[in-house]
């Protein structure tokens, strides 16, 4: 039997209660001077704690935030390295629980520090610049700050992704393939999903599906039919989507015309191109603040289109990192995010099922934002523990429809709960659990590579997801394009004087009433839960109308279950 504990601890302000309407803020006060640059630090710290870590909020009271000229980095009090920050979406943005936000100019290319041999340095023959323009704002409560903040300076989706995106689970060959995929498996792949009655918004065809990276039809010899391979799927029901990147390999019959052309970002001088090194080898990148590369990449997806029937596009990295240490690019950049936001646009034309993993100042693209790859592990390092903290972090930063990674992670090898070939059992229930509430549902790993119960189990959620989730969702979504307000929520949003509220990682809302608590332990088929003050009825039927916190300390939650709570 569970146990109920009034109260929060670190203290609670029981006049903030779930469902009350904000006060109307009067216009929020802009600092300067001493203050701002005062606020400025208590804001970093802020970020650090809130809104840019994987890292639980309780550890990171402790650590200090070190940004140098390998980026953003946690180093404990003895100097050591205890995290990176891997985020492949930022904003110059900052708020604090103190009703503090600060957002910097989108006109100037912010650095805390600079070092000597940093890439971070002025654009070549331009003098460095000097000033920092930024605006504090202040206001009554976190939540109301925050709303205005984005009414005022974010950038909002001008319209809502394909509905089935939010309804039925995307299905990627990536986890279960990898680059080993064919026609023959991508066709198994599919008969699969419906011979075991699951439903597929769309069937993603990753990496690697081309001859050469850089290059824009199918590989003959692993696709020997991919026209008779498109008719077929589409006979069977299925969208079919295809993984793209901004590289072009130097092995590429692509690389030479791009070298002619001038489509590549270039090396300083701007005489020739800059060879980038990624994941998939060594090549160019296309140069997106260029109108002929923009074009020329635009023709490609266009194509494929046109003659497969290609329903859109997951457009993998786009981050500045792969850019070169020093570069040139076309139109001049003063901001290498800028590049990051010019790649994300060519979403655009496909944005009903398009994927993106990057973004700056992106909010407005209208498409899905998926988090970099997850391990296969429960922990904070990119494992089931860090989804909670960087869905949350994501949807602050103003990016609402997201796509979680692939349910039970990527299975990479040395990166796998147990060492298999599949992620752990357990593992696998638990993030489907999670996925369930989220906006998007996506599988690779298909659960009957398991056991029926884990097929069942996945059933039992996707028709979950699809009845409960997915309308609020679709509901919440419309609002966003007005709002602009996340919809999935930290808990603070609805108790903004509850201390203890700043510090769950491990729960969030779907809008202001209905609140998810998944297990992210292995072996826990009980976890503790923290109900903010209001009336909430649980997943189970029981009825807590409470006037102030309260802790359900050891709240049993099988193995097939998720706990979560409804308002009223």
């Amino acid at each position: 039997m569970y146990q109920v504990v009034p109260g929060g601890a670190g203290g609670t302000d029981l006049d903030a209660l779930p469902k009350q309407q904000h006060q109307r803020a009067s216009r929020p006060l802009v600092g300067a001077g001493v203050v701002g640059v005062f606020l400025v630090v208590a804001a970093v710290t802020a970020w650090c704690y809130y809104i840019a870590s994987l890292r639980k909020a309780e550890l990171l009271k402790t650590q200090l935030l070190d940004l140098n000229k390998d980026g953003y980095i946690i180093r404990n009090q003895g100097g050591a390295i205890v995290f990176r920050m891997d985020f492949s979406i930022l904003e110059s943005y900052w708020l604090s629980s103190n009703a503090t936000a600060i957002k910097i100019n989108g006109s100037v290319p912010f650095h805390l520090a600079r070092y000597s041999d940093s890439p971070f340095q002025p654009t070549p023959n331009e003098a460095p610049v000097a000033e920092l323009s930024y605006r504090v704002c202040v206001g009554l409560d976190v939540t109301s700050i925050h709303k205005y903040m984005v009414r005022r300076y974010f950038n909002k989706p001008y319209k809502v992704p394909a509905k089935v995106m939010f309804q039925h689970p995307l299905w990627s060959t990536w986890a279960l393939h990898k680059t080993s995929i064919t026609q023959d498996k991508l066709l198994a792949y599919a008969a699969n999903i419906k011979k075991h009655n699951f439903n597929c918004s769309h069937l993603e065809l990753d990496d690697r599906y081309t001859k050469r990276y850089g290059e824009f039809d199918f590989d003959p010899d692993k696709f020997p039919n991919a026209s008779a391979m498109f008719q077929k799927l589409k006979a069977d029901g299925f969208q079919v989507s295809l993984w793209t990147h901004p590289f072009v390999n130097y092995d590429s019959a692509n690389f030479h015309l791009g070298v002619e052309r001038g489509l590549f970002v270039r090396e300083p001088t701007g005489k020739l191109p800059a060879l980038v090194k990624w994941w998939n080898g060594i090549g160019g990148i296309l140069d997106f603040t260029n109108q002929e590369a923009r074009e020329w990449f635009s023709q490609q997806l266009r194509s494929l289109r046109s003659r497969y029937g290609v329903a859109s596009f997951k457009f993998d990295a786009g981050e500045t990192n792969y850019l070169p240490w020093r570069f040139s690019t076309k139109m001049p950049i003063r901001d290498p995010s800028f590049f990051t936001r010019r790649y994300t646009e060519m979403a655009v034309p496909y944005n009903d099922r398009a994927e993106l993993r990057s973004g700056y100042q992106s909010q407005n693209i209208s498409c899905f934002f998926r988090p970099i790859d997850r391990d296969s592990v429960w922990g904070y390092e990119l494992g089931l523990k860090s989804i909670i903290p960087t869905v949350l972090t994501i949807s602050i930063l103003g990016y609402q429809f997201i796509l979680p990674d692939m349910i039970g992670g990527n299975a990479y090898a040395n990166r796998t709960e147990g060492g298999g070939a599949l992620p752990d059992r357990e593992l696998y229930i638990r993030w489907l659990e999670l996925s369930a509430f989220m906006p998007s549902m996506q599988f690779s790993i298909p659960p009957w590579s398991y056991d029926a119960e884990v097929v069942e189990i996945a059933r039992k959620y996707t028709a979950l997801h699809e009845s409960i989730v997915a309308p609020r969702v679709l509901e919440l979504a419309g609002e966003v394009l007005d709002t602009g307000d996340p919809i999935i929520r930290p808990l603070w949003w609805i108790a903004t004087g509850d201390e203890t509220a700043y510090k769950i990682d491990s729960q969030f809302l779907i809008g202001d009433d209905l609140m998810v608590a998944p297990v992210l332990e292995p072996g826990k088929q009980e976890r503790d839960i923290y109900l903010p003050a209001g009336r909430w009825r649980s997943y189970k039927g029981e009825r807590f109308d409470i006037k102030e916190p309260l802790h359900l300390t050891d709240y049993p939650v099988d193995l097939d279950e998720i706990a979560y709570f409804l308002w009223g």
